[in-house]
């Protein structure tokens, strides 16, 4: 059985790297970080016109119809150079329309997400912080054959420039049960969004509160009252292109240490030839290929459908979330004073990090997941 990638994926591989080392610098990233929009829009438009947005979407829909292995490369490039881009939501929206949606909301949005005419976004998590199904509560009235939203949503990626939101409303019944997934365009009356402060400026994050949105059933995505199953299904492969980007990104810290111990001089001598150092970097490169191979196996599990898939999404984004936030604090300390320092690029990945860690749930929670799985 051959476990490496084949030679289309690795120029799939090698062509994201060279537009991307070449069109995303860190200078681009630093001057995202201090703006509203925070993604760079011609940029998205080449990314769209390489196919990376509709690499998942089926033929019919203008996508290329391939598997989260492939996706996977692209989003290791996208984290070694720290890319701001809504790409991650807008691929998790795709995902839920193409497996719920009606034949009529494929025609509307697979096409213009798959060109880059759409962002996309997830209005999910609430104020109770609660991961699971259990923390939504916005309400989703039934009035007639239509609905009324009222509730407010926190941490919404790219909010405030997203086209389209899928959100997650409750319709009746409790915890997993009576959850409804609705498409509703940011720009329908009732809609506010409210950009947050955050840690990691390459993130955006929004507060979207939903007061009296009126919705119809052509907006419901799925069957009223089993939203859960379909959403639970996205956040799986949220957690794996999360992961191989936060991979990508552990990577690139141990290329910059490894490269800064070879010509940093500390008593005449490179930092690189002391033995504590050449042990750190030996961790940090364990801690990276470890996690990377959960990552390539949740992959190809969630394309191919097999039973396991919640599981290995729910331990790669375990894996990868300690080994980035590992590696990321390690390479500053190998780094020394300037690695702390604001001029210096190790403090974007270790934000990076941080906030990706918590995102799609902590490596406890994923753990737990886990362990409920295989009933421990």
């Amino acid at each position: 059985m051959d476990f490496g990638f084949s030679e289309e994926q690795e120029m799939l591989r090698q062509s994201a790297r060279n537009l991307l080392e070449k069109e995303c610098p860190s200078t681009l990233v630093r001057r995202l970080m201090e703006e509203e929009r925070g993604y760079e829009p011609e940029l998205w438009k080449k990314i769209a016109e390489l196919g990376w947005l509709g690499l998942v979407i089926p033929e019919a829909y203008g996508g290329s119809a391939l598997g989260y292995v492939d996706l996977v490369l692209v989003l290791e490039e996208m984290g070694r150079v720290v890319l701001p881009s809504p790409f991650i939501w807008t691929v998790m929206v795709a995902e839920a329309i193409n497996r719920a949606g009606s034949e009529a909301q494929k025609k509307a949005l697979l096409p213009k997400i798959a060109a880059g005419e759409l962002i996309a976004t997830i209005a999910w998590m609430e104020p109770s912080g609660l991961w699971g199904a259990d923390g939504i509560t916005a309400a989703a009235r039934q009035n007639g054959s239509d609905f009324v939203i009222d509730g407010a949503k926190l941490f919404v990626n790219d909010g405030h420039i997203a086209d389209c939101m899928l959100v997650a409303a409750r319709t009746g019944g409790r915890s997993a049960d009576g959850v409804t997934l609705f498409a509703i365009e940011s720009s329908r009356a009732g809609v506010s969004v409210t950009p947050l402060t955050t840690m990691d400026q390459t993130r955006k994050l929004s507060e979207v509160k939903f007061a009296g949105v009126k919705a119809t059933s052509a907006d419901v995505v799925g069957e009223v009252g089993n939203g859960w199953k379909t959403l639970a299904a996205i956040i799986d492969r949220g957690k794996v292109m999360l992961a191989a980007e936060m991979m990508g990104g552990a990577q690139k810290v141990l290329d910059m240490t490894v490269e800064y111990a070879k010509v940093r001089t500390q008593f005449g001598r490179p930092i690189g030839s002391f033995q504590a150092v050449q042990h750190k970097c030996a961790n940090m490169m364990i801690d990276v290929e470890s996690a990377k191979s959960a990552v390539y196996y949740a992959a190809w599990a969630v394309s191919n459908g097999v039973a396991e898939a919640p599981l290995a999404a729910a331990l790669a984004k375990a894996a990868a979330s300690d080994a980035f936030r590992r590696v990321s604090a390690d390479g500053i300390q190998v780094h020394g004073g300037i690695g702390f320092t604001w001029e210096h690029d190790m403090h974007l990945y270790f934000k990076r990090a941080k906030s990706s860690e918590f995102t799609f749930g902590d490596a406890t929670y994923n753990r737990e997941l886990v362990a409920q799985g295989i009933n421990l």
